[in-house]
């Protein structure tokens, strides 16, 4: 989602005659687009900050200026804060308030020493006035919903996203096919909660996921349909169905469980347990058998015991992950979970999430191991950190990388594996 908002707020300074520069000496203006969902993220801006005050200051001499913005839910959640540690900072606005960013400019203006700040969350404005959008390569995200109504207990989003808000399938439609006109061949729908949306379709009845799916899938330029992230609970039979019905959807998932244990997913106010989790994952795996699945894990969360933990572990060795993403649990203010008193020990936070991700990384060795020596139809949409070399990604999401030069950019072809490792397939065109 922030890398859509950061396209979209680049959409937008393009209709006001800006173009991107990746030298930050050359920029007339540097935005910042920042994230609350963890400690780390949110003082990593501060830090970044720094580095370009001198810049400022610089530019400021020469009798120029640099504008400063940032964006995002470090502002949202933070405003009084961020502006006392930032003085230096032009603009702060909240992930709703982007789209005004022109009328921000021109106030900014008219009264050079105001620092203009916008914290507001008027979502349905934000999206009615957004320009057409345009794809940025072979794979485009395009937001369907924002914002959760869940309220995890450990959780900012609702704070700094606002409630949950889903577009209209008649605008979702358009930018998809706006997309699609521009080069787009593989669209990944987004949404803080994207199997809850419920927007209207063209007769003004409330809709769900799988039929906003199955029309954009009648997009011919569009051959490979993602969503996330996925809330467990909020899987209908329709939706499952659309993984065995629907060729366009590829048959990978993110699915966030957090936990495998019903009494921290209960403090968490996850609205399931691990039985139902895995209900959910055994009725999608006999709709799509070939489905990849990835997941979100917290460790350490408040009063989590060995018990909890080694539930968890279990839950992992049942359904067997892809891929993953684990982190050890990050106290974020002005949330329920912040304020239990029954924190868990560091150094145990530590030993658990080493512990959780050895089990995990043998697992994604293992489901890519089964590829070796298998052709599979790659979209090769990057070049590859090493020269020469471009990277792709199989339906299941697995990245691959081949020896190739240009001509294959952008397009689908078939790739033979000839190596695996945890998180790299390797291969020749």
């Amino acid at each position: 989602m922030n890398v859509y908002d950061s396209g979209r707020m680049a959409d937008i300074m393009r209709t006001l005659g800006y173009e991107e520069t990746d030298d930050p000496n050359c920029a007339d203006m540097i935005i910042f687009n920042t994230c609350h969902i963890r400690e780390k993220a949110s003082e990593k801006i501060f830090s970044e900050l720094g580095k370009f005050k001198p810049l400022k200051q610089a530019r400021q001499k020469e009798g120029k200026d640099l504008i400063i913005v940032v964006a995002g839910c470090v502002v949202q959640a933070q405003s009084e804060e961020f502006l006392n540690r930032a003085k230096f900072v032009d603009i702060a606005i909240g992930p709703q308030t982007y789209h005004r960013l022109p009328e921000m400019l021109n106030k900014l203006e008219r009264k050079r020493k105001q620092r203009i700040i916008d914290v507001e969350f008027p979502a349905i404005a934000k999206f009615d006035t957004l320009p057409q959008a345009k794809s940025r390569g072979v794979s485009s995200f395009l937001a369907i919903q924002e914002g959760c109504d869940r309220f995890c207990s450990y959780c900012v989003v609702p704070y700094t996203r606002g409630a949950e808000y889903s577009r209209s399938m008649e605008d979702i439609l358009k930018e998809a096919n706006e997309l699609a006109k521009s080069g787009t061949k593989e669209l990944m729908l987004l949404g803080q909660n994207v199997n809850a949306w419920h927007g209207e379709d063209k007769n003004g009845n409330t809709s769900n996921l799988a039929k906003l799916i199955e029309e954009i899938a009648k997009i011919d330029e569009i051959e490979r349909i993602r969503y996330v992230t996925s809330y467990p609970s909020d899987f209908t039979d329709e939706m499952i169905a659309m993984h065995r019905d629907i060729k366009k959807v590829m048959p990978y998932l993110h699915l966030p469980v957090q936990s495998g244990s019903d009494v921290i997913l209960k403090k968490m106010n996850r609205r399931y347990t691990s039985a139902q989790y895995i209900d959910v994952v055994e009725r999608l795996r006999e709709a799509c058998p070939e489905i990849a699945l990835s997941s979100d894990f917290i460790v350490g969360f408040p009063s989590e015991s060995d018990e909890d933990f080694e539930q968890t572990m279990e839950l992992v060795r049942k359904v067997k992950y892809a891929q993953s993403y684990s982190f050890k649990y990050s106290a974020r203010p002005g949330t329920p979970a912040a304020a239990l008193s029954c924190q868990v020990d560091e150094e145990i936070k530590t030993v658990r999430l080493e512990k959780l991700q050895e089990l995990l990384l043998e697992q994604h060795h293992d489901y890519n191991a089964q590829f070796l020596g298998k052709s599979i139809p790659v979209l090769f949409d990057e070049k590859a950190k090493k020269e020469g070399y471009l990277l792709g990604h199989t339906p299941q999401m697995v990245n691959v990388v081949v020896k190739s030069d240009d001509s294959i950019l952008n397009k689908i072809v078939d790739v033979k594996i000839t190596k695996t490792s945890a998180t790299t397939l390797e291969g020749e065109v």
